[in-house]
């Protein structure tokens, strides 16, 4: 589902229902991603005042969540685009930021908390990565649905990424660039599936957490020293494992109003999380390709009987 947001005081939680609706008056696919922060407050989210982040209940999410009889991924292949200006000096939108969702790629495949997907049959828990373009800003900084569709597009027709059917298409947005149906007001980012150079792909939108915090986050500081990177990651893990149960949404796995693995566990990230020397917050550790390890808080994630998981090797809820 969309990954929807809370910013200071206002809630939108935007519905499977109304995403509907909405691709009946405009998109031929279902657009489903990530909700934003309910927990955001007026003066400003309690993570960001040093408070833990929510940890989540433990036991079987209701309404169950079960399989549809659609196409479920096994082995996904992720393509970054990387749209906007990555070589801004304000910290987020850098080289350095890029070099974290590499890291943190090259570590999800095969770990215990991307390996929750296992249980719906087919997905081997592993993730291949593979090439990367680069979109300076070919479509201006505020961006329609219809727009990261045609990024994709542009990206594949050009011959910059392969067409491939087992791949997920991840446009990434610097801080800068706007998602106009609604990043930061009601959702971090979403995913689905269309036709794209005669085949049917599959891409995601995810924004820079940096460009809203409160919302698109669950701490103020990260605790790979980056927080709108360490935002987006927990954004880009969602739709991802969305993806791989549930690629033509919502044919795969899903509850009965339509919300996918990644929404049953938003914006919970289990009982224990640990603190970084920053003192961000942290519930994975991951080994990365630039260094050894890094940390990253990551959203808990659904697996086949209706129980979110932080780590599905050690069962950590």
């Amino acid at each position: 589902m969309k990954f929807a947001v809370s910013i200071l005081a206002l809630t939108v939680v935007t519905t499977f229902a109304q995403q509907s609706d909405r691709e009946e008056r405009g998109q031929q696919e279902i657009t489903v991603g990530h909700s934003m922060n309910p927990r955001a407050e007026s003066e400003g989210s309690r993570a960001s005042r040093g408070g833990a982040p929510t940890a989540g209940s433990i036991g079987v999410i209701l309404p169950k969540i079960t399989y549809h009889g659609g196409q479920v991924m096994s082995t996904p292949t992720v393509y970054l685009i990387w749209y906007g200006n990555w070589n801004q000096t304000n910290g987020t939108d850098n080289p350095m930021g890029q070099t974290i969702v590499r890291d943190f790629l090259f570590g999800l495949s095969n770990s215990g908390h991307f390996k929750i997907n296992t249980s719906y049959v087919t997905p081997t828990g592993l993730v291949n990565v593979g090439a990367e373009y680069t979109d300076a800003g070919s479509l201006g900084v505020s961006l329609s649905d219809s727009n990261i569709k045609t990024i994709v597009t542009n990206a594949v027709n050009a011959g910059k990424l392969p067409r491939d059917t087992s791949g997920v298409y991840f446009v990434l947005t610097s801080s800068d660039v706007a998602e106009s149906s609604g990043f930061c007001t009601k959702y971090c980012g979403w995913h689905t599936a269309g036709r794209i150079a005669g085949s049917t792909l599959k891409y995601s939108f995810v924004g820079n957490s940096a460009r809203c915090l409160s919302g698109c986050a669950a701490q103020a500081t990260g605790p790979n020293g980056n927080a709108g990177i360490d935002g987006m990651l927990s954004v880009l893990a969602h739709e991802l494992e969305e993806t791989v149960s549930d690629p033509l949404p919502t044919s795969g796995w899903a509850d009965s109003g339509g919300a996918e693995n990644g929404d049953k566990c938003a914006w919970t990230f289990g009982a224990n999380p640990k603190i970084a020397t920053n003192g961000a917050f942290y519930n994975l550790t991951l080994a990365a390709q630039s260094q050894p390890t890094r940390n990253y808080l990551i959203q808990r994630n659904l697996d086949a009987n209706s129980v979110c998981y932080v780590d599905y090797i050690t069962k950590t809820q």
